[in-house]
């Protein structure tokens, strides 16, 4: 096992190697020099003035022109970057103009903060303007969280796959288990049962929390190798065909450890994916709420 793990290691780091040497990884939060926090910034400088030069009677609100103005900018933002997210989904593009894209989504949802808690004039209340405002500040709060999940796990499912593809991991695991029942021929009945029980029992996949974790405890290749590694204790010298079986159990628990490692991965991605979007749809019907009360019902 340690063979292998070493091995393992040499290869993720061999990956790293690899992309250092290249260097044609561009993180989309440093895109071209910051250009979209730079026009984020500049974007909440110019909403602070227009909202310092406004001067209504009594305090700044939503309804007076700094209001109506930071309100546009904002509503406009929040259906743009609504919209991208439903194109980045449906269109393939090109991965640097996915980059640029990416970049402003993220640098004008943070700049929205400024101009939406500027638009209000911070004046807050129990009524669907402050839905809304909260909404964005939900979405807003789940995209952070979203950078995090993407800069960081995709990159890290990269290295957990060491070149190869899951249909590679899943189609050597099913070749290891066809070799595996044939070298437990000469074993006993027991230790022969057990392998049989792990080549046909390959647990993958289950409940959300379960590819989440990555935790089976019921894992009957883990059971197998525990097993031959008690007989093996207690009867001294290994023979032939039990290492030769042990090896295949050692390689598929490592490439089981690599499938569920990816698995998990994904199921965590998904799951935010899964919450960012329905808040998302919420925040534009009470955006779309709260617009239609200021313009028809006030």
């Amino acid at each position: 096992m340690r063979t292998v793990s070493a091995r393992l290691g040499q290869e993720i780091d061999a990956i790293h190697q690899e992309r250092r040497s290249r260097g044609l990884h561009q993180s989309f939060l440093t895109y071209r020099g910051f250009r979209y926090l730079k026009i984020a910034a500049l974007l909440c400088l110019v909403s602070l003035a227009i909202y310092i030069a406004d001067n209504p009677y009594g305090s700044p609100y939503g309804g007076s022109w700094a209001g109506y103005t930071l309100g546009t900018v904002g509503a406009a933002l929040i259906f743009w970057l609504t919209w991208f997210g439903y194109r980045k989904r449906n269109y393939p593009v090109m991965q640097d103009r996915l980059a640029a894209r990416l970049s402003a989504h993220i640098y004008f949802g943070l700049a929205l903060v400024i101009i939406a808690t500027l638009h209000t004039g911070f004046h807050f209340g129990w009524n669907i303007h402050t839905v809304a405002y909260g909404l964005m500040c939900f979405v807003i709060a789940s995209g952070v969280v979203g950078v995090y999940c993407y800069s960081r796990y995709p990159r890290m499912m990269t290295a957990n796959r060491a070149g190869m593809t899951m249909q590679q991991m899943l189609g050597r695991i099913a070749s290891l288990d066809d070799e595996m029942r044939t070298a437990a021929m000469p074993l006993d009945e027991r230790m022969a049962t057990a392998i049989e029980l792990a080549a046909e029992n390959t647990a993958i996949g289950g409940s959300a929390w379960r590819q989440m974790s990555g935790h089976y405890p019921s894992c009957a290749t883990a059971a197998a190798i525990a097993l031959l590694d008690r007989r093996a204790e207690m009867e001294g010298e290994a023979e032939e065909g039990w290492l030769r079986v042990r090896v295949l159990l050692e390689e598929k628990a490592v490439l089981l450890a690599r499938v569920r490692q990816d698995i998990s991965y994904k199921a965590i991605l998904d799951f935010w994916l899964y919450l960012h979007v329905p808040l998302t749809i919420m925040l534009v019907g009470a955006l779309l709420a709260h617009i239609i009360s200021v313009f028809f019902l006030w």
